[in-house]
């Protein structure tokens, strides 16, 4: 006879406490998948890559699907910086002060030849590349880059993202910083 509606398991009942469908994972994997998928990109747009940046985020290529759709328009709600076109050495020191602005961890992706290396623009004012102000993770090369470059580019961040392991420091230390024994 089955006492309280539970049906044909029990209170006492041990294998009631896991059902048949379980998984487990680490949270480190946990908190790496959500991130893989809910990009928040700040768009740092100057030059005619702006058109393929553009074309990539409507609705035919649709970058909702991979969870970087909704732009922001503050580095401090962002942690994927897209830098889209030719930054001139007058810029550097805004593009630098946007990617310190964001919060960690952030990423940046430098689309296009002229944002991976000054492009056709070979002179004084254009900067050779933006890896010489901050740290890239992903180039995207063309000129502009197709679509599908772009989405290729977007794939490879986030499985970068999946499997990046970080030094797990907060074991060894008190959170005044100081190492414990």
């Amino acid at each position: 006879m089955v006492r309280g509606g539970l049906g044909r398991h029990s209170l006492n009942d041990e294998s009631a406490a896991f059902p048949e469908s379980f998984a487990l994972t680490r949270l480190s994997d946990a908190v790496q998948w959500a991130r893989k998928y809910s990009f928040f990109a700040y768009p740092f747009v100057t030059a005619c890559c702006g058109m393929e940046y553009f074309s990539v985020s409507g609705p035919r290529y649709d970058l909702d699907r991979f969870g970087a759709a909704l732009p922001r328009f503050t580095p401090r709600q962002a942690d994927l910086l897209w830098v889209v076109g030719t930054i001139t050495h007058r810029q550097a020191p805004v593009l630098r002060r946007v990617w310190e602005q964001m919060g960690d961890p952030k990423w940046v992706m430098s689309f296009g030849a002229c944002t991976s290396s000054g492009g056709p623009y070979d002179n004084y004012a254009v900067l050779q590349g933006i890896d010489r102000i901050i740290p890239v993770d992903i180039y995207i090369p063309g000129c502009p880059p197709r679509p599908e470059a772009v989405i290729d580019g977007l794939i490879k961040l986030q499985y970068r993202v999946q499997n990046e392991r970080r030094p797990q420091l907060w074991n060894r230390l008190h959170g005044s910083g100081r190492k414990l024994d």
